[in-house]
């Protein structure tokens, strides 16, 4: 129990999951409404939407225009009390997924939430342990799992088309941070809860710079580009080549800031061997950095992109297209047979899933190792030295110094 608003809450009201008639439809919260909040509302809406929250209560207002017999909320853990939700949506900036996650599973309820699942290693390592202890269904919003082009270069590299994959580099063009802390102390908006929207961090004064579109550039609340990125293109190569934990992570960028996210970075990852196929280098890069293998003139019509590096040819891809060459070698080639059956809709499938206790394609024990991953990568960054990585103890070894990231720290009144 908890005191919010002058009343006593049971943030773990431990309701029974249904599962229902595919034809039925489910109770759904949402937990953050707007910017892409608002996205995976209007993917949902096909349910019974009986529960929008959102600190701002403009926001929260313009959702409930659409959803009229939704309760509105502007606590999560109210949302959670209200004891006829089947499942809910979190949308909410990174660095309070895993609370607001870790209270849906504990309260029985499915669970979708937006990319990167955590804001900390320990948290997505937290949330994926409990994920699979409550037997839950879960999906995270790496929405371009579902797409039809990353199916075909799953088969593609799968079949062996290029041969063993021992080299990959992914590259995105986007840029976050480089920007100092605001000094000012503007008024907060009446029509917002600050406090909840800080959440477990550590508290700082209110300013626009940070909410509700720029928190991203900061590490109190976000992880820059590979933060938010990572989950969807790191995601084409863990799912071809089976990958989970790096065995280690160097990075290279600017001079760091302990504020705010850096603009440019290189990280390299070393994966171990699986079964039959061999150890991965993958490379990331952000901020306008490409891969130095990329020919210019591929470089120029790749502006994000994933490219495998094979033993008889490469496969270059990006959310919608994808290209095997040199394309002499690949002239008259026949690509595989169909194997991965076309998605009905990332959303849907989650909803399907729900209903029938049927399975996700990105469940928090897929998608929990891939967010470490891209953690990984700042986490190299910010500790300015290669991380060997001891990934069943989340332990950098060589360096304690690093248990200060790794570990999620929360001011007092909130917990896992």
């Amino acid at each position: 129990m908890i005191l919010v608003g002058g009343a006593f809450i049971n943030l773990n009201p431990r309701v029974q999951a249904r599962r229902v008639s595919p034809n039925d439809k489910l109770n759904i919260g949402v937990v953050g409404v707007a910017n892409q909040g608002r996205y995976n509302l209007d993917n949902v809406s096909s349910q019974n939407i009986v529960a929008l929250c959102d600190v701002d209560a403009n926001f929260l207002n313009e959702a409930a225009a659409k959803h009229p017999s939704a309760q509105k909320y502007r606590d999560f853990r109210k949302l959670i009390a209200q004891k006829d939700i089947d499942a809910i949506v979190v949308a909410t900036p990174d660095h309070t997924h895993a609370v607001i996650t870790a209270a849906v599973l504990k309260s029985g309820r499915h669970a979708y939430c937006e990319k990167p699942l955590t804001h900390t290693l320990s948290e997505a390592r937290y949330i994926t342990e409990l994920a699979a202890k409550q037997k839950l269904v879960t999906q995270i919003g790496t929405q371009i799992h579902a797409g039809s082009n990353y199916r075909r270069v799953v088969e593609l590299i799968r079949s062996g088309a290029i041969g063993a994959v021992k080299e990959v580099h992914v590259w995105v063009g986007s840029s976050y941070g480089n920007v100092k802390r605001p000094t000012e102390t503007p008024p907060e908006p009446s029509t917002l809860d600050y406090d909840l929207w800080v959440g477990p961090v550590e508290k700082r004064p209110y300013h626009p710079d940070y909410l509700p579109f720029k928190w991203r550039n900061w590490w109190a609340f976000g992880g820059g580009s590979l933060a938010d990125f990572g989950c969807h293109y790191m995601d084409l190569p863990h799912w071809a080549l089976d990958l989970r934990h790096p065995l280690s992570a160097q990075a290279d960028g600017p001079t760091l800031d302990s504020e705010s996210t850096p603009t440019a970075l290189t990280v390299r990852y070393k994966y171990p061997a699986r079964g039959a196929q061999p150890a991965v280098d993958l490379t990331w890069y952000h901020g306008g950095r490409k891969p130095s293998v990329l020919e210019p003139d591929m470089a120029a019509k790749w502006g994000s992109g994933v490219l495998f590096i094979g033993s008889k040819g490469q496969l270059i891809s990006d959310y919608g297209r994808h290209l095997l060459f040199p394309e002499k070698d690949f002239a008259g080639f026949v690509p595989p047979a169909k194997t991965i059956p076309e998605s009905i809709g990332h959303h849907a499938e989650w909803i399907l899933a729900c209903k029938t206790g049927g399975k996700t394609t990105c469940s928090f024990d897929y998608s929990g190792p891939l967010t470490e991953a891209a953690l990984l990568g700042n986490l190299a960054y910010r500790v300015g030295k290669p991380i060997d990585w001891d990934s069943a103890h989340q332990k950098a070894r060589g360096n304690p110094g690093a248990d200060a990231l790794i570990q999620h720290q929360y001011r007092k009144g909130w917990k896992l």
